[in-house]
């Protein structure tokens, strides 16, 4: 969506903004207040690049957060987000006035916001790394940048056609699938629907014709179905609430593309959401509905009984009804709210409280995030699992006992393997999927029941890096090949530097270099022992005479970097995981 001009006036925006948002209490009013003040105290000569006040940008932002009903410190650092690029600004003041945690978050968007995923690879991997600390911090960091994210792209017309180009892809790449790894559907679907009408704006016009032909033939329709639900369920003594829409411009896109079909020529445009009191009733209402109308075949799907990772969950199905294919989501009201804000919901506004008590580090994507934070793998590795398994879309497939493994889409059996235990992943010899035997490179599919085979001859081959998507598969099957002096010809997904890249890469490293004539045995040393688990981290790769140090990781034991590493220095808690070691010079 694109919004209207605001009025420049501060007291006239602040007033509007809690008339909006009504629910915050006097204490969180105060708070607001006050840092909206300082932020016009500081910026009311200031202007954007666009010629519009400083303030607007922030307002808005502090707009997208009170939307998602988050509690009113977010709002407070969305307001002051953009606050430390003021030249000259005291950041003693800004903790002085709003306390250290609320400084802290507004440091850690600072990060995040420093560095541009459309820039060189390397830049990349450090606003993924950079990401993965703020994350450690609090998730409100991202979920802030995200409505940061969503207000850019509203305003984005006003920028030249490659900034909208280059910043459109980065948002269909990174920003768009982030928001739907932690459930904010809304901002995943508007930020899709606006990268669609810059990347390929003949077929955005297209589908915004087609929808708006038909909008009154399709308001009709959805009336009429709607009332013959109601009439339906109330027969059974269920009180429901039904929405009806059209589908999202990218959805109908993708559909396009799939398909290969003009928009024109799809049926199933047309969405109806149902919400019920309890997950009872939503089984009951799913009855009604197929007794009303014909389902169509394979287009059922529960996500109440097997939610996906993101913590969504609804009933779904495709009816035929008078006539044309409707899609139908069922789902509790509490569903619908984390179905629309997801990890959000975890701050929302709760009867005058400033937090939920929920722990959000007990969500899936955030222990996925913060496993890889402490993980010891290069910059361009690390960029690689972030972008091509953690916001990839998910399976789920379960084991012979029924236990869950969530994997991203693509993963084999060797990745299934490992994702079990390693032993079993350096073991496998063959695997079934319900009952059949399939090739170790067959991806495996949705719900599938996964048997593993193994035996102590085997082990692993070069051949599986060439198939096995997830960084731990990856990472154990070179560690292994390296281990057993089987140095792999195909190295773990790493793009392709520049020459530029490469000779400061190589400067950085012989940079402080003292030359040694000692001759090393080929071990590393911690006090007078060379008989512990160790791997040389792949960000800085240490060599002989390098000045090193010891962490102790968690799966991998001692990881050895360089002294001055600066991946390794940037290590929460690096301090205390680490150990003395040195070269074992003969």
């Amino acid at each position: 969506m694109e919004e209207k001009a605001l009025p420049e006036n501060p007291q006239l925006l602040i007033d509007d903004f809690f008339k909006r948002f009504d629910f915050y209490n006097d204490d969180q009013r105060a708070l607001i207040e006050k840092a909206w003040n300082y932020l016009i105290k500081k910026t009311e000569n200031l202007t954007k690049d666009d010629g519009t006040k400083f303030h607007l940008h922030p307002y808005r932002v502090a707009v997208i957060i009170a939307e998602f009903e988050l509690d009113s410190d977010s709002v407070v650092i969305a307001l002051l987000h953009d606050i430390l690029s003021i030249e000259n600004i005291d950041e003693s003041e800004i903790e002085q006035i709003f306390g250290f945690e609320i400084f802290n978050l507004i440091k850690n968007i600072e990060k995040v916001s420093n560095v541009h995923f459309s820039e060189s690879t390397l830049n990349h991997a450090d606003a993924v790394r950079n990401m993965y600390f703020a994350l450690a911090v609090d998730m409100r960091v991202i979920i802030i940048k995200l409505a940061d994210r969503i207000d850019y792209m509203r305003y984005i017309r006003y920028k030249d056609e490659h900034t909208q180009k280059v910043v459109s892809q980065e948002i269909l790449e990174i920003w768009a699938p982030l928001a739907d790894r932690l459930g904010i559907k809304q901002g995943k679907n508007e930020l899709e629907d606006l990268t669609l009408k810059y990347l390929h704006p003949d077929a955005f016009q297209q589908i915004k014709s087609i929808v708006s032909q038909k909008k009154d033939e399709r308001s009709e329709y959805l009336e009429k179905t709607k009332q013959a639900l109601y009439k339906a369920v109330s027969k059974a003594g269920i009180d429901v609430s039904i929405s009806s829409r059209a589908k999202h411009f990218y959805s109908i896109y993708q559909k396009m593309r799939k398909r290969n079909k003009e928009a024109g020529e799809l049926y199933d445009l047309l969405a109806m959401r149902i919400l019920c009191k309890s997950d009872t009733e939503c089984y009951t209402v799913l009855g009604i509905v197929h007794n009303l109308w014909k389902p169509l075949e394979g287009r059922f799907k529960d996500y109440i009984a097997m939610p996906k990772a993101n913590g969504y969950q609804s009933l779904h199905t495709t009816v035929m009804a008078e006539g044309k294919p409707l899609e139908i989501q069922i789902r509790t009201n509490e569903m619908h709210n984390i179905a629309e804000h997801g990890i959000a919901s975890h701050w929302l506004y709760k009867k005058g409280s400033n937090k939920d008590n929920v722990d959000v580090k007990d969500l899936p994507i955030v222990n996925q995030l913060q496993q890889l934070c402490e993980d010891s793998m290069s910059d361009e590795a690390l960029y690689s699992e972030f972008k091509n398994n953690l916001l990839k879309d998910k399976i789920v497939v379960f084991t012979p006992n029924g236990d869950v493994i969530q994997l991203p889409q693509g993963a084999t059996a060797v990745d299934f393997a490992y994702a079990i235990h390693s032993h079993i992943g350096e073991t496998i010899a063959s695997a079934k999927a319900d009952g059949r035997i399939i090739q170790l490179s067959t991806p495996l599919k949705n719900t599938q029941i996964i048997e593993i085979v193994t035996s102590p001859q085997n082990h692993p081959t070069e051949n599986q890096l060439s198939y096995v998507v997830t960084y731990k598969a990856k990472s154990k099957i070179h560690a292994w090949l390296q281990a057993n002096l089987q140095e792999p010809k195909i190295q773990p997904q790493k793009p392709e530097e520049d020459e530029a890249q490469k000779e400061n890469r190589s400067h950085k490293r012989g940079k402080g270099k003292k030359e040694k004539t000692a001759v090393h045995s080929g071990k590393i040393r911690i006090d007078n022992t060379t008989n512990f688990v160790m791997t040389l981290a792949g960000c800085c790769c240490p060599k002989y005479p390098d000045e090193i140090v010891g962490y102790i990781s968690k799966a991998r034991g001692i990881t050895i970097h360089r002294a001055d590493c600066y991946i390794y220095k940037r290590i929460p808690n690096a301090d205390v995981r680490s150990v003395d070691v040195e070269w074992d010079d003969l």
